[in-house]
């Protein structure tokens, strides 16, 4: 068995299920688990991500607005590494190569048998069919379950931990700084999972765009707030602390005033629909009830800090 994985998610699926040694080929966003790092590289990126949120967003509309590809497959690496099963995504061309671009390259290495397996989750239960896709595909039906069954216990026994509390404070996930974006897709649940009221959005949602009269105008209004920028470790989104403080403190939420604001991992965390939602749902519930999960924070301590404004 040969897998090329074309997503990180994929890749930290494809080793959940004991298959790191059968991996060919990765992306080149692939980092997780560390011993994927050093596969052959199977894309690149048309947009860096040297520059501002609000210039990468600017860069990646005009990408698609011209009906171009975001990312580029490396065609004669792809046939070089000779996979059996290539695991991809046709959900967001912004996160990963096109399907199109997936299904043209494996016609080109006219490799005949080379079967592709494609994700599209929007809800935590597509996560976990996706997860029993790829083991269906590599022969790995049983630790497929398995995996998804232990982190469906996890998430449950966060769940009951959580309806227990008093409160279930209003959360605003947001997915994107400048501009605006909300946490969509199965954010909304996780969030549920984790003892809060998710705003804007709603479970299978795509992100939506707010303006900054429009999130002042948040009825309710977030009593927490996590950001959480797809793509973007802990060390990039403090490049942009600047642009946060200055919005956030224009904002009249009771999250403001509370200092209940925070940043995670959006690239290990929360935007890979894999096997570390579990370690996301963690996360969150250590920001929404602190005190209540203080065990949670102190486990998951790497992956999310506060956001002071008083700075």
């Amino acid at each position: 068995m040969r897998v090329a994985s074309l997503l990180p998610s994929a890749t930290e699926m494809v080793c959940a299920l004991g298959l790191q040694d059968a991996l060919v080929g990765v992306s080149h966003e692939c980092d997780f688990p560390p011993g994927v790092v050093g596969r052959p590289v199977l894309t690149s990126a048309k947009i860096g991500h040297s520059w501002s949120s609000r210039d990468i967003d600017r860069d990646v509309r005009a990408v698609l607005r011209d009906a171009l590809a975001v990312y580029d497959i490396d065609v004669a690496r792809l046939a070089e590494v000779a996979p059996d099963v290539i695991v991809t995504q046709d959900l967001c061309d912004v996160c990963a190569v096109s399907f199109d671009d997936v299904k043209k390259a494996v016609a080109t290495i006219a490799r005949p048998g080379t079967r592709i397996v494609n994700l599209h989750p929007t809800r935590l239960a597509d996560v976990w069919d996706d997860i029993r896709k790829v083991g269906a595909a590599t022969g790995r039906e049983r630790e497929a379950g398995l995996v998804v069954r232990g982190i469906e216990e996890r998430l449950a026994a966060l769940a009951r931990r959580s309806s227990a509390l008093g409160s279930r404070p209003n959360v605003l996930t947001i997915e994107w700084i400048d501009p605006v974006m909300v946490g969509g897709t199965w954010m909304p649940e996780l969030v549920e999972i984790a003892g809060g009221r998710a705003l804007v959005t709603r479970a299978g949602d795509h992100a939506p765009t707010l303006s900054r009269e429009e999130l002042a105008a948040l009825d309710p209004a977030p009593d927490v707030v996590l950001v959480k920028p797809c793509g973007f470790a802990l060390e990039r989104t403090r490049v942009e602390l600047g642009t946060l403080r200055e919005l956030f403190r224009a904002m009249p939420w009771p999250a403001v005033r509370a200092g209940a604001l925070w940043l995670a991992d959006g690239n290990a965390f929360f935007n890979r629909p894999g096997p570390r939602l579990a370690d996301s749902a963690e996360i969150l519930a250590a920001c929404i009830h602190p005190v209540d999960f203080a065990d949670l924070a102190a486990r998951q301590a790497g992956g999310f800090e506060s956001l002071r404004l008083d700075v």
